[in-house]
């Protein structure tokens, strides 16, 4: 069964994320140490929370993977793109791991 990983970056008062950084540089260290493992990826950027409320979040990535064994083989891979987290956020990214059911 195919396994999805959601990194999620919380929005709280005087944090950043830097979406250049991330797309340019950090989403390219995820495809370069990551990638042989990842089925398809999708990252949303946080616009709204709602009719006239602000985003709860700046970003949410999700990876897909073909099963638990690819998810393993890419997270004793991810080492680099953990260490990069703090070049574009200072927020603690939220993860949920789970069962792609649709």
């Amino acid at each position: 069964m195919s396994l999805s990983l959601q990194v999620i970056y919380p929005i709280s008062d005087g944090t950043h994320f830097d979406y250049d950084y991330y797309l340019g540089t950090h989403m390219p260290l995820v495809a370069e140490h990551m990638g042989p493992h990842i089925e398809r990826t999708l990252v949303t950027r946080g616009v709204s929370g709602g009719p006239d409320t602000p985003p709860g979040f700046y970003a949410v990535a999700t990876i897909v993977f073909a099963d638990k064994e690819a998810m393993g083989a890419a997270m004793r891979a991810s080492a680099p793109v953990m260490q990069d987290v703090a070049n574009f956020t200072d927020v603690q990214p939220q993860v949920l791991v789970g069962d792609v059911i649709a």
